[in-house]
């Protein structure tokens, strides 16, 4: 007898440690719920988080993309109007090439005149295309279309006048290309 009441109290033991097991385990699904619902909103956010992610890596991408699109376009158009004014600029060069393979006749006034001709042909292409020459001789010395690269003291000419120009400047509508290089003249 006392042999079945140890194996009774061993179905019993065992009887409570499953009813303790089965106790722990719905304590630890209903603590899991509840741990689930208070994360919900948690990961709510990080879903939100990793869409608003994604959504930013792809706008950095397309606006990355635009940029080098926009790049190209400026490009392109820039060689386009380059080599419209290039085809322009050849007829020039070949005249060029004509005057110096002509043969050099007794009349040196002829080539001149030849030059000459090109020069104005230049000069009219630079014009057509809103280009022009910028008149410094003379005139009082502007800092805003002229350098100053020599100054000489002069009695014929007024204080701070262009007593030369060096190189000619140039201005395409109303922005200054190229400013003319000048000696200027200052008093003695």
């Amino acid at each position: 007898m006392s042999e079945q009441t140890y194996e009774d109290q061993d179905s019993v033991k065992t009887g409570d440690e499953t009813g303790d097991e089965t106790a722990a385990d719905q304590a630890e699904a209903a603590s899991g719920t509840a741990a689930e619902q208070a994360d919900a909103p948690l990961r709510e956010l990080q879903r939100e988080r990793d869409a608003l992610q994604d959504r930013l890596l792809r706008t950095a991408a397309e606006f990355d993309n635009y940029r080098k699109r926009m790049e190209r376009d400026r490009r392109e158009l820039s060689e386009y109007a380059a080599s419209d004014v290039i085809l322009e600029l050849l007829p020039i060069v070949d005249n060029f090439e004509r005057a110096l393979q002509a043969p050099a006749g007794p009349e040196p006034d002829a080539f001149r005149k030849g030059i000459e001709l090109i020069h104005k042909q230049m000069l009219d292409l630079l014009r057509k295309r809103n280009v022009m020459p910028i008149d410094a001789l003379g005139k009082a010395f502007d800092p805003n279309v002229h350098q100053a690269v020599m100054h000489e003291p002069s009695d014929a000419h007024r204080e701070g006048e262009v007593m030369q120009e060096l190189q000619r400047g140039f201005m395409i509508g109303d922005r200054l290309l190229r400013p003319a290089m000048v000696k200027v003249a200052k008093r003695p």
